[in-house]
Protein backbone atom coordinates (compact mmCIF):
# COMPACT_ATOMS: atom_id res chain seq x y z
CA UNK A 1 0.00 0.00 0.00
CA UNK A 2 1.33 3.84 -0.84
CA UNK A 3 2.07 6.17 1.89
CA UNK A 4 -1.01 8.46 2.76
CA UNK A 5 -0.80 11.59 3.44
CA UNK A 6 -1.01 13.71 6.67
CA UNK A 7 -2.46 17.17 7.20
CA UNK A 8 -1.64 19.14 10.11
CA UNK A 9 -4.69 21.50 9.81
CA UNK A 10 -5.51 24.63 12.28
CA UNK A 11 -8.89 24.05 14.15
CA UNK A 12 -9.16 28.11 15.26
CA UNK A 13 -9.82 29.04 18.18
CA UNK A 14 -13.06 27.26 19.50
CA UNK A 15 -15.93 28.93 17.33
CA UNK A 16 -16.43 26.09 14.83
CA UNK A 17 -17.31 28.56 12.24
CA UNK A 18 -13.94 30.31 12.07
CA UNK A 19 -12.17 26.85 10.70
CA UNK A 20 -11.06 27.54 7.00
CA UNK A 21 -12.46 26.24 4.23
CA UNK A 22 -9.34 24.68 3.30
CA UNK A 23 -9.30 23.04 6.92
CA UNK A 24 -13.31 22.09 6.92
CA UNK A 25 -12.53 19.99 3.52
CA UNK A 26 -9.47 17.85 4.76
CA UNK A 27 -11.19 17.02 7.85
CA UNK A 28 -14.52 15.83 5.14
CA UNK A 29 -12.16 14.09 3.47
CA UNK A 30 -9.68 12.38 6.30
CA UNK A 31 -9.43 8.15 6.57
CA UNK A 32 -7.87 9.67 10.17
CA UNK A 33 -8.42 11.90 12.11
CA UNK A 34 -6.20 12.54 15.11
CA UNK A 35 -7.21 15.91 17.40
CA UNK A 36 -6.63 17.74 20.95
CA UNK A 37 -8.94 18.95 23.56
CA UNK A 38 -9.11 22.29 21.72
CA UNK A 39 -10.96 21.40 18.83
CA UNK A 40 -14.61 21.91 18.55
CA UNK A 41 -16.70 18.60 18.76
CA UNK A 42 -18.49 20.29 16.26
CA UNK A 43 -15.90 20.08 13.96
CA UNK A 44 -15.92 16.46 14.06
CA UNK A 45 -19.60 15.91 12.89
CA UNK A 46 -18.52 16.84 9.33
CA UNK A 47 -16.12 13.96 9.69
CA UNK A 48 -16.92 10.94 7.47
CA UNK A 49 -18.99 7.90 9.51
CA UNK A 50 -16.60 5.69 8.65
CA UNK A 51 -13.44 7.66 9.44
CA UNK A 52 -11.62 6.63 12.63
CA UNK A 53 -11.21 9.52 15.16
CA UNK A 54 -8.17 9.48 17.80
CA UNK A 55 -8.07 11.91 20.78
CA UNK A 56 -4.83 12.51 21.89
CA UNK A 57 -5.13 15.61 23.97
CA UNK A 58 -4.99 17.07 27.52
CA UNK A 59 -7.12 14.46 30.12
CA UNK A 60 -8.98 16.81 32.43
CA UNK A 61 -7.92 16.38 35.38
CA UNK A 62 -11.73 16.26 36.56
CA UNK A 63 -12.60 13.23 34.77
CA UNK A 64 -12.16 10.14 36.55
CA UNK A 65 -7.98 9.05 35.69
CA UNK A 66 -7.45 11.94 34.68
CA UNK A 67 -4.17 14.17 34.97
CA UNK A 68 -4.42 17.27 32.76
CA UNK A 69 -1.28 16.24 31.76
CA UNK A 70 -1.20 15.84 27.51
CA UNK A 71 -0.57 12.74 25.51
CA UNK A 72 3.32 12.24 24.92
CA UNK A 73 4.12 13.88 21.77
CA UNK A 74 6.80 11.56 20.56
CA UNK A 75 3.69 9.26 20.36
CA UNK A 76 1.57 11.64 19.07
CA UNK A 77 4.39 11.58 16.11
CA UNK A 78 4.45 8.04 16.06
CA UNK A 79 0.52 7.88 15.64
CA UNK A 80 0.83 10.21 12.30
CA UNK A 81 3.76 8.35 10.87
CA UNK A 82 1.91 4.85 11.80
CA UNK A 83 -1.48 6.18 10.15
CA UNK A 84 -0.03 7.73 7.35
CA UNK A 85 2.43 4.30 6.24
CA UNK A 86 -1.32 2.58 6.27
CA UNK A 87 -1.89 4.45 3.13
CA UNK A 88 -4.88 7.18 4.21
CA UNK A 89 -5.25 10.50 4.41
CA UNK A 90 -4.49 11.75 8.11
CA UNK A 91 -5.84 15.37 9.83
CA UNK A 92 -3.51 16.31 12.89
CA UNK A 93 -6.39 18.69 13.92
CA UNK A 94 -5.33 21.29 16.26
CA UNK A 95 -6.78 24.29 18.61
CA UNK A 96 -5.83 27.71 16.94
CA UNK A 97 -3.10 27.58 14.09
CA UNK A 98 -0.87 24.38 14.13
CA UNK A 99 2.16 26.64 14.03
CA UNK A 100 1.42 29.61 16.71
CA UNK A 101 2.81 27.48 20.25
CA UNK A 102 0.85 24.28 18.60
CA UNK A 103 3.99 21.96 17.82
CA UNK A 104 3.26 21.91 14.95
CA UNK A 105 6.54 22.42 13.66
CA UNK A 106 7.98 19.30 15.37
CA UNK A 107 5.13 17.23 13.93
CA UNK A 108 6.36 18.22 10.65
CA UNK A 109 9.70 17.90 11.36
CA UNK A 110 9.19 14.00 12.42
CA UNK A 111 7.24 13.68 9.53
CA UNK A 112 9.66 14.85 6.88
CA UNK A 113 12.52 12.49 9.05
CA UNK A 114 9.82 9.51 8.73
CA UNK A 115 10.04 10.57 4.40
CA UNK A 116 6.07 11.10 5.04
CA UNK A 117 4.18 13.72 2.73
CA UNK A 118 2.32 16.46 4.70
CA UNK A 119 0.76 19.95 4.13
CA UNK A 120 0.30 22.33 6.73
CA UNK A 121 -3.44 24.22 6.46
CA UNK A 122 -3.07 27.07 8.95
CA UNK A 123 -5.41 28.25 11.35
CA UNK A 124 -7.01 31.22 12.82
CA UNK A 125 -4.97 31.69 16.13
CA UNK A 126 -6.39 32.43 19.36
CA UNK A 127 -3.77 35.27 19.35
CA UNK A 128 -5.70 37.37 17.91
CA UNK A 129 -9.66 35.75 17.44
CA UNK A 130 -10.21 35.00 21.49
CA UNK A 131 -9.41 39.24 21.99
CA UNK A 132 -11.35 40.17 19.24
CA UNK A 133 -14.27 38.20 20.61
CA UNK A 134 -13.89 39.87 24.05
CA UNK A 135 -13.60 43.61 22.43
CA UNK A 136 -10.06 44.04 22.71
CA UNK A 137 -8.32 44.69 19.26
CA UNK A 138 -4.95 43.61 19.09
CA UNK A 139 -3.72 46.68 17.31
CA UNK A 140 -5.52 50.08 17.38
CA UNK A 141 -4.42 53.27 16.07
CA UNK A 142 -2.77 55.69 18.23
CA UNK A 143 -3.10 53.36 21.11
CA UNK A 144 -0.97 49.90 20.20
CA UNK A 145 1.18 49.67 17.00
CA UNK A 146 2.65 46.37 17.49
CA UNK A 147 1.78 43.26 19.82
CA UNK A 148 3.70 40.02 20.47
CA UNK A 149 2.33 36.85 21.10
CA UNK A 150 4.35 34.78 24.18
CA UNK A 151 3.94 31.04 25.54
CA UNK A 152 2.37 31.65 29.15
CA UNK A 153 3.49 27.70 30.06
CA UNK A 154 7.21 27.31 29.47
CA UNK A 155 8.75 23.90 29.75
CA UNK A 156 9.00 23.28 33.29
CA UNK A 157 11.99 21.03 32.88
CA UNK A 158 14.29 24.15 31.34
CA UNK A 159 16.59 25.50 34.31
CA UNK A 160 15.27 29.60 33.58
CA UNK A 161 12.83 31.24 31.06
CA UNK A 162 13.75 31.69 27.91
CA UNK A 163 12.13 35.09 27.67
CA UNK A 164 13.93 37.39 27.49
CA UNK A 165 11.73 39.99 30.25
CA UNK A 166 14.26 43.01 29.94
CA UNK A 167 13.58 43.49 26.48
CA UNK A 168 9.85 42.37 26.03
CA UNK A 169 8.28 43.99 29.17
CA UNK A 170 8.17 47.40 27.37
CA UNK A 171 9.56 46.86 23.53
CA UNK A 172 6.15 46.29 22.15
CA UNK A 173 2.18 47.99 23.12
CA UNK A 174 0.53 44.69 23.61
CA UNK A 175 1.13 41.30 24.75
CA UNK A 176 -0.70 38.68 24.39
CA UNK A 177 0.38 34.90 26.78
CA UNK A 178 -0.95 32.24 25.31
CA UNK A 179 -2.16 29.63 28.40
CA UNK A 180 -0.64 31.31 31.15
CA UNK A 181 -3.12 31.43 34.07
CA UNK A 182 -1.26 29.26 36.18
CA UNK A 183 1.71 31.20 35.63
CA UNK A 184 -0.01 34.36 35.83
CA UNK A 185 1.48 35.73 39.29
CA UNK A 186 5.04 34.93 37.78
CA UNK A 187 4.11 36.77 34.37
CA UNK A 188 3.18 39.75 36.21
CA UNK A 189 6.14 40.39 38.60
CA UNK A 190 8.54 39.98 35.47
CA UNK A 191 6.47 42.39 33.50
CA UNK A 192 6.34 45.21 36.87
CA UNK A 193 9.72 44.26 37.78
CA UNK A 194 11.09 45.16 33.58
CA UNK A 195 9.22 48.40 33.94
CA UNK A 196 6.11 47.93 32.90
CA UNK A 197 3.77 50.54 35.07
CA UNK A 198 1.34 48.52 37.35
CA UNK A 199 -1.43 50.40 36.32
CA UNK A 200 -1.38 48.59 32.85
CA UNK A 201 -4.92 47.19 31.85
CA UNK A 202 -5.02 43.60 31.33
CA UNK A 203 -7.89 41.02 30.41
CA UNK A 204 -7.92 37.22 30.98
CA UNK A 205 -10.42 35.34 28.68
CA UNK A 206 -11.05 31.56 29.51
CA UNK A 207 -12.39 29.70 26.33
CA UNK A 208 -12.44 32.30 24.11
CA UNK A 209 -15.15 32.48 20.81
CA UNK A 210 -17.63 30.08 22.21
CA UNK A 211 -20.54 30.66 24.48
CA UNK A 212 -18.61 29.86 27.74
CA UNK A 213 -16.42 32.67 26.78
CA UNK A 214 -15.66 34.92 30.68
CA UNK A 215 -13.59 37.95 31.22
CA UNK A 216 -11.91 39.28 34.00
CA UNK A 217 -10.29 42.81 33.71
CA UNK A 218 -8.14 44.83 35.96
CA UNK A 219 -4.83 46.32 36.06
CA UNK A 220 -1.06 44.41 36.51
CA UNK A 221 -1.20 44.96 40.12
CA UNK A 222 -4.42 43.36 40.58
CA UNK A 223 -4.83 40.61 38.41
CA UNK A 224 -4.02 37.63 39.74
CA UNK A 225 -6.49 37.91 42.64
CA UNK A 226 -9.13 38.78 40.18
CA UNK A 227 -8.55 35.81 38.38
CA UNK A 228 -8.36 34.05 41.14
CA UNK A 229 -11.80 35.21 42.90
CA UNK A 230 -13.61 34.58 39.32
CA UNK A 231 -12.09 31.06 39.67
CA UNK A 232 -10.99 31.24 36.07
CA UNK A 233 -9.31 27.80 34.85
CA UNK A 234 -7.56 26.67 31.54
CA UNK A 235 -7.81 27.33 28.59
CA UNK A 236 -7.75 31.10 28.76
CA UNK A 237 -5.86 33.91 27.50
CA UNK A 238 -3.90 36.75 29.07
CA UNK A 239 -3.83 40.69 27.08
CA UNK A 240 -1.79 43.38 28.49
CA UNK A 241 -1.90 47.11 27.30
CA UNK A 242 -3.85 50.43 26.44
CA UNK A 243 -6.19 48.19 24.04
CA UNK A 244 -7.68 46.76 26.54
CA UNK A 245 -9.49 49.59 27.97
CA UNK A 246 -11.20 49.59 24.48
CA UNK A 247 -13.15 46.72 25.47
CA UNK A 248 -15.70 49.22 27.50
CA UNK A 249 -17.03 50.01 23.88
CA UNK A 250 -15.77 47.45 21.55
CA UNK A 251 -16.86 44.45 23.13
CA UNK A 252 -19.95 42.35 20.92
CA UNK A 253 -19.45 38.64 21.71
CA UNK A 254 -20.73 38.58 24.86
CA UNK A 255 -23.59 41.13 24.69
CA UNK A 256 -25.36 38.69 22.32
CA UNK A 257 -29.15 38.14 23.84
CA UNK A 258 -28.84 34.35 24.56
CA UNK A 259 -25.22 34.08 25.62
CA UNK A 260 -23.89 31.88 27.75
CA UNK A 261 -27.45 30.45 27.97
CA UNK A 262 -27.39 26.30 28.43
CA UNK A 263 -30.25 25.73 25.92
CA UNK A 264 -31.85 22.20 25.75
CA UNK A 265 -32.68 20.83 22.32
CA UNK A 266 -35.25 17.73 22.21
CA UNK A 267 -35.75 17.35 18.61
CA UNK A 268 -34.29 14.47 16.45
CA UNK A 269 -30.99 14.19 15.87
CA UNK A 270 -31.03 15.13 12.49
CA UNK A 271 -32.83 18.19 12.50
CA UNK A 272 -31.01 19.36 15.76
CA UNK A 273 -27.94 21.23 13.86
CA UNK A 274 -29.72 23.84 12.45
CA UNK A 275 -31.73 24.58 15.66
CA UNK A 276 -28.06 24.40 17.41
CA UNK A 277 -26.18 26.60 15.05
CA UNK A 278 -28.94 29.47 15.29
CA UNK A 279 -29.01 29.28 19.07
CA UNK A 280 -25.04 29.49 18.63
CA UNK A 281 -25.80 32.59 16.99
CA UNK A 282 -27.16 34.15 19.43
CA UNK A 283 -24.89 33.04 21.89
CA UNK A 284 -26.50 30.27 23.59
CA UNK A 285 -25.28 26.98 24.57
CA UNK A 286 -26.74 24.80 22.53
CA UNK A 287 -27.33 21.07 24.28
CA UNK A 288 -29.09 18.10 22.99
CA UNK A 289 -31.38 15.70 23.90
CA UNK A 290 -33.31 13.85 21.36
CA UNK A 291 -36.51 13.20 22.97
CA UNK A 292 -37.36 11.39 19.34
CA UNK A 293 -36.66 8.91 17.16
CA UNK A 294 -38.15 8.72 14.05
CA UNK A 295 -38.48 4.92 13.39
CA UNK A 296 -40.36 3.88 9.49
CA UNK A 297 -43.76 1.86 10.30
CA UNK A 298 -42.97 -1.93 9.71
CA UNK A 299 -45.89 -2.46 7.40
CA UNK A 300 -44.87 -0.65 4.15
CA UNK A 301 -48.09 -2.19 2.18
CA UNK A 302 -50.17 0.78 2.58
CA UNK A 303 -47.98 2.95 0.95
CA UNK A 304 -46.94 1.09 -1.65
CA UNK A 305 -50.57 0.55 -2.66
CA UNK A 306 -50.71 4.22 -2.63
CA UNK A 307 -47.58 5.13 -4.50
CA UNK A 308 -48.50 2.97 -7.19
CA UNK A 309 -52.38 4.51 -7.02
CA UNK A 310 -50.10 7.95 -6.84
CA UNK A 311 -48.38 7.31 -10.27
CA UNK A 312 -51.23 6.05 -11.89
CA UNK A 313 -53.33 9.58 -11.43
CA UNK A 314 -55.53 8.31 -8.73
CA UNK A 315 -55.15 11.58 -6.52
CA UNK A 316 -55.45 14.94 -6.99
CA UNK A 317 -53.55 16.00 -4.23
CA UNK A 318 -50.80 14.75 -1.82
CA UNK A 319 -50.06 16.48 1.63
CA UNK A 320 -46.74 16.65 3.81
CA UNK A 321 -47.02 17.97 7.23
CA UNK A 322 -43.20 17.19 8.13
CA UNK A 323 -40.05 16.60 6.65
CA UNK A 324 -39.68 13.13 8.23
CA UNK A 325 -42.85 12.28 5.95
CA UNK A 326 -41.30 13.67 2.62
CA UNK A 327 -38.00 12.41 3.38
CA UNK A 328 -39.43 8.37 4.28
CA UNK A 329 -42.09 8.69 1.25
CA UNK A 330 -39.32 9.35 -1.10
CA UNK A 331 -36.90 6.74 0.01
CA UNK A 332 -39.83 4.74 -0.41
CA UNK A 333 -39.84 5.64 -4.10
CA UNK A 334 -36.62 5.56 -4.39
CA UNK A 335 -36.63 1.88 -3.62
CA UNK A 336 -38.95 1.26 -6.06
CA UNK A 337 -37.51 2.88 -9.16
CA UNK A 338 -39.34 5.46 -8.69
CA UNK A 339 -38.62 9.96 -8.37
CA UNK A 340 -41.13 12.92 -8.31
CA UNK A 341 -42.51 11.92 -11.59
CA UNK A 342 -44.12 9.30 -10.31
CA UNK A 343 -46.18 12.69 -9.10
CA UNK A 344 -47.41 13.49 -12.84
CA UNK A 345 -50.26 15.98 -12.41
CA UNK A 346 -51.67 15.67 -8.89
CA UNK A 347 -50.79 18.94 -6.45
CA UNK A 348 -48.77 19.21 -3.60
CA UNK A 349 -49.56 20.98 -0.13
CA UNK A 350 -47.25 21.53 2.93
CA UNK A 351 -48.14 22.42 6.13
CA UNK A 352 -44.82 25.12 6.28
CA UNK A 353 -41.78 26.24 4.92
CA UNK A 354 -39.29 23.90 6.36
CA UNK A 355 -41.49 20.88 4.59
CA UNK A 356 -41.55 22.66 1.48
CA UNK A 357 -37.85 22.67 1.56
CA UNK A 358 -37.74 18.85 1.89
CA UNK A 359 -39.97 18.50 -1.57
CA UNK A 360 -37.53 21.13 -2.93
CA UNK A 361 -34.63 18.85 -2.53
CA UNK A 362 -36.61 16.08 -4.24
CA UNK A 363 -37.74 18.11 -7.53
CA UNK A 364 -41.49 19.17 -6.06
CA UNK A 365 -42.50 22.84 -5.36
CA UNK A 366 -45.94 22.36 -3.41
CA UNK A 367 -48.52 24.30 -4.64
CA UNK A 368 -49.89 25.43 -1.57
CA UNK A 369 -48.03 26.12 1.50
CA UNK A 370 -50.41 28.13 4.37
CA UNK A 371 -49.16 31.42 6.32
CA UNK A 372 -49.85 29.70 9.30
CA UNK A 373 -48.02 26.55 9.65
CA UNK A 374 -50.77 24.25 11.26
CA UNK A 375 -53.47 22.11 10.13
CA UNK A 376 -56.29 24.37 10.94
CA UNK A 377 -54.76 26.75 8.26
CA UNK A 378 -53.97 24.01 6.32
CA UNK A 379 -57.64 22.81 5.63
CA UNK A 380 -58.45 26.90 4.68
CA UNK A 381 -55.62 27.33 2.45
CA UNK A 382 -56.82 24.36 0.82
CA UNK A 383 -60.45 25.60 0.92
CA UNK A 384 -60.33 27.49 -2.59
CA UNK A 385 -58.68 24.52 -4.53
CA UNK A 386 -60.17 21.37 -3.17
CA UNK A 387 -63.23 19.80 -5.19
CA UNK A 388 -66.17 17.75 -4.02
CA UNK A 389 -64.70 13.91 -4.35
CA UNK A 390 -60.85 15.12 -4.80
CA UNK A 391 -59.06 12.24 -3.59
CA UNK A 392 -56.15 13.56 -1.12
CA UNK A 393 -53.42 11.07 -0.30
CA UNK A 394 -51.58 11.89 3.66
CA UNK A 395 -48.28 10.41 4.11
CA UNK A 396 -47.99 11.07 7.54
CA UNK A 397 -47.02 10.11 11.70
CA UNK A 398 -49.06 7.46 13.62
CA UNK A 399 -51.41 8.62 15.85
CA UNK A 400 -50.99 12.34 14.22
CA UNK A 401 -53.81 15.24 14.95
CA UNK A 402 -57.31 14.26 13.42
CA UNK A 403 -58.07 17.74 12.47
CA UNK A 404 -56.45 17.34 9.10
CA UNK A 405 -58.29 14.87 7.37
CA UNK A 406 -61.73 16.10 9.07
CA UNK A 407 -61.12 19.25 7.43
CA UNK A 408 -60.67 18.26 3.95
CA UNK A 409 -63.35 15.95 4.59
CA UNK A 410 -65.03 18.36 5.62
CA UNK A 411 -64.43 20.09 2.13
CA UNK A 412 -65.25 17.01 -0.06
CA UNK A 413 -62.06 15.39 -0.21
CA UNK A 414 -61.48 11.49 0.47
CA UNK A 415 -58.25 11.12 2.30
CA UNK A 416 -56.11 7.79 2.08
CA UNK A 417 -54.22 8.62 5.72
CA UNK A 418 -50.83 6.55 5.28
CA UNK A 419 -48.60 6.22 8.52
CA UNK A 420 -44.96 6.65 7.41
CA UNK A 421 -43.06 6.82 10.81
CA UNK A 422 -43.37 6.86 13.99
CA UNK A 423 -42.15 9.27 17.00
CA UNK A 424 -40.55 6.79 19.38
CA UNK A 425 -38.79 8.17 22.79
CA UNK A 426 -35.24 7.26 22.66
CA UNK A 427 -33.83 3.69 24.22
CA UNK A 428 -30.98 5.41 25.92
CA UNK A 429 -30.88 9.01 26.27
CA UNK A 430 -27.87 10.70 27.24
CA UNK A 431 -27.05 10.40 30.93
CA UNK A 432 -25.38 13.64 31.10
CA UNK A 433 -27.57 15.78 29.72
CA UNK A 434 -30.65 14.17 32.19
CA UNK A 435 -28.53 14.91 34.77
CA UNK A 436 -27.70 18.69 33.92
CA UNK A 437 -31.58 19.32 33.52
CA UNK A 438 -32.51 17.38 37.03
CA UNK A 439 -29.56 19.79 38.63
CA UNK A 440 -31.25 22.88 37.17
CA UNK A 441 -27.95 23.44 34.88
CA UNK A 442 -30.57 24.26 31.70
CA UNK A 443 -31.72 26.96 31.42
CA UNK A 444 -34.27 27.08 28.24
CA UNK A 445 -36.24 24.03 27.56
CA UNK A 446 -36.84 24.04 23.49
CA UNK A 447 -39.79 22.31 22.32
CA UNK A 448 -40.78 21.61 18.75
CA UNK A 449 -43.46 19.46 18.61
CA UNK A 450 -46.06 17.70 21.38
CA UNK A 451 -44.00 14.40 20.62
CA UNK A 452 -41.05 16.39 22.15
CA UNK A 453 -43.01 17.37 24.66
CA UNK A 454 -44.32 14.09 25.99
CA UNK A 455 -41.33 12.11 25.51
CA UNK A 456 -39.28 14.16 27.15
CA UNK A 457 -41.59 14.30 30.53
CA UNK A 458 -41.45 10.36 29.91
CA UNK A 459 -37.53 10.51 29.79
CA UNK A 460 -37.23 12.33 33.31
CA UNK A 461 -40.22 10.06 34.86
CA UNK A 462 -40.56 12.27 38.42
CA UNK A 463 -37.66 14.43 37.35
CA UNK A 464 -39.59 16.30 35.58
CA UNK A 465 -40.90 18.18 38.29
CA UNK A 466 -37.97 19.68 37.67
CA UNK A 467 -39.46 21.79 34.62
CA UNK A 468 -42.56 22.62 36.52
CA UNK A 469 -41.31 23.84 40.23
CA UNK A 470 -39.25 26.59 40.95
CA UNK A 471 -36.54 27.72 39.76
CA UNK A 472 -37.18 26.43 36.73
CA UNK A 473 -35.99 26.69 33.19
CA UNK A 474 -37.99 29.00 30.88
CA UNK A 475 -40.17 26.71 28.55
CA UNK A 476 -40.19 27.96 24.65
CA UNK A 477 -42.72 26.39 22.27
CA UNK A 478 -42.57 26.29 18.39
CA UNK A 479 -46.41 26.86 18.01
CA UNK A 480 -49.45 27.12 19.92
CA UNK A 481 -49.95 22.86 19.03
CA UNK A 482 -46.88 22.26 20.90
CA UNK A 483 -47.81 24.99 23.38
CA UNK A 484 -50.93 23.24 24.48
CA UNK A 485 -49.25 20.13 24.59
CA UNK A 486 -47.01 21.79 27.39
CA UNK A 487 -49.70 23.18 29.55
CA UNK A 488 -51.60 19.97 29.35
CA UNK A 489 -49.23 18.30 30.69
CA UNK A 490 -48.25 21.04 33.66
CA UNK A 491 -45.65 23.21 32.21
CA UNK A 492 -45.48 26.80 32.15
CA UNK A 493 -44.78 27.97 28.68
CA UNK A 494 -42.73 31.39 28.89
CA UNK A 495 -42.15 31.71 25.12
CA UNK A 496 -44.00 31.07 21.59
CA UNK A 497 -42.57 31.67 18.99
CA UNK A 498 -44.55 33.87 16.33
CA UNK A 499 -43.80 32.79 13.00
CA UNK A 500 -43.98 28.49 13.79
CA UNK A 501 -40.59 27.86 12.56
CA UNK A 502 -37.24 27.14 14.30
CA UNK A 503 -36.17 30.74 13.09
CA UNK A 504 -39.38 32.11 14.32
CA UNK A 505 -38.59 30.42 17.81
CA UNK A 506 -34.83 31.44 18.12
CA UNK A 507 -36.16 35.28 17.58
CA UNK A 508 -38.66 34.85 19.79
CA UNK A 509 -36.08 33.74 22.31
CA UNK A 510 -33.70 36.35 21.26
CA UNK A 511 -36.96 39.23 22.39
CA UNK A 512 -37.52 37.59 25.65
CA UNK A 513 -34.19 37.95 26.98
CA UNK A 514 -33.82 41.17 25.41
CA UNK A 515 -36.75 42.23 27.63
CA UNK A 516 -39.15 42.17 24.75
CA UNK A 517 -41.87 40.09 25.65
CA UNK A 518 -43.14 37.58 23.63
CA UNK A 519 -45.43 35.09 25.48
CA UNK A 520 -48.00 32.29 24.62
Amino acid sequence: MSTGVVYLVGAGPGDPGLITVAGLDRIREADVIVYDRLASDRLLGHARRDAELIYVGKIPAHVSGGTGAPHDQDAINQTLIDKAREGGRVVRLKGGDPFVFGRGGEEAEALRAASIPFEVVPGVTSAVAVPAYAGIPVTHRGVAVSFAVITGHEDPDKPESAIDWPHLATAVDTLVFLMGVKNLPDIVANLVANGRPGTTPVAVIRWGTTPEQSTVTATLSDIAERVAEAGLTPPAITVVGEVVRLRETVSWFENRPLFGRCVLITRTRPQASNLARLLAAQGAIPVELPAIVIEPVADTAPLAAAVDRLRHGGYAWCGFTSANAVELTFEHLAESGLDARAYGSTRVFAIGPATADALRSHGITPDVVPDEYVAEAVVEAMRAHVREGDAVLLPRAESARAELVTGLEALGATVDEIPVYRAAVPSEPDPETLAAIRAGRVDIVTFTSSSTVRNLLALLGPDAEALRGEPRPLIACIGPITAETARENGLAVDVMAEEYTVEGLVEALAKRMTGREVTS
